[in-house]
């Protein structure tokens, strides 16, 4: 099996990961055992001013900074559970010592695979408003739609101010479903989670559309890889 690498941004997002990774393992490799993985976890608070600051080489080079530490440590390839860091995407692979999997890319496999035509997409700010998820599902021929304004601040708060500090109210819950419900009276046939700790608060069964959960995606698409040939 090859080796995983996760590049952290997160805590709640890339322990999420972690545990999704292993509990994928036992469905396709069997009890108590998965790949090896080994990730590293740079303070977000270094990342932020980056984002803030529409600063994609400064998030490339945190993201390099964990690479390298992955690399050495093993790894044969690398994700990052964390959407909105593939805004420096093309920065990160001109430089990597390592292979990548792409999690708009995973996700815009599985929306393909189901036969989705209208994808909302829910995440922070960067994600809602950037070219990650609008480019990968267009190439795709999928349709992308975001909320609206206000919505998108509603959104983008409560990643912020709640769920990257792993608080989780009823009340954003049903905020978000509300948002979810709009996306549905605009055409959407489903909605990305595209945020890593999203799917913690939004339950796929009480969703107004079908979910896709890039975080389980990821998580599930890494593990195949590394099971894989070649």
């Amino acid at each position: 099996m090859k080796h995983i690498g996760i590049v952290a941004c997160s805590a709640e997002g890339a322990a999420l990961c972690y545990q999704t990774i292993s509990r994928e393992s036992v469905r396709l490799v069997g009890p108590h055992n998965h790949p090896r993985v080994t990730m590293d976890s740079i303070p977000m608070a270094r990342w932020l001013p980056a984002f803030d600051g529409d600063d994609y080489e400064g998030v490339a080079r945190i993201m390099l900074e964990s690479t390298a530490v992955l690399a050495a440590a093993g790894a044969d390839f690398a994700i990052c559970p964390d959407n909105s860091a593939h805004l420096a995407w093309e920065q990160v692979q001109a430089a990597s010592p390592i292979p990548w999997l792409h999690i708009a890319e995973v996700l815009t496999a599985e929306a393909r695979r189901r036969g989705f035509r209208k994808v909302g997409v829910l995440g922070t700010r960067y994600t809602m408003e950037g070219p990650v998820y609008r480019d990968a599902l267009r190439s795709a021929g999928i349709e992308v739609a975001i909320p609206t304004e206000p919505e998108m601040q509603i959104v983008d708060d409560v990643i912020f101010d709640e769920l990257v500090s792993g608080v989780f109210v009823e009340e954003s819950r049903r905020a978000y479903y509300d948002v979810i419900a709009r996306l549905r009276d605009v055409g959407c046939d489903s909605v990305a989670l595209a945020c890593t700790e999203i799917p913690l608060l939004v339950r796929a069964d009480e969703s107004p559309l079908p979910t896709l959960d890039s975080t389980a995606l990821l998580a599930r698409a890494a593990v195949e890889h590394a099971l894989a040939d070649g």
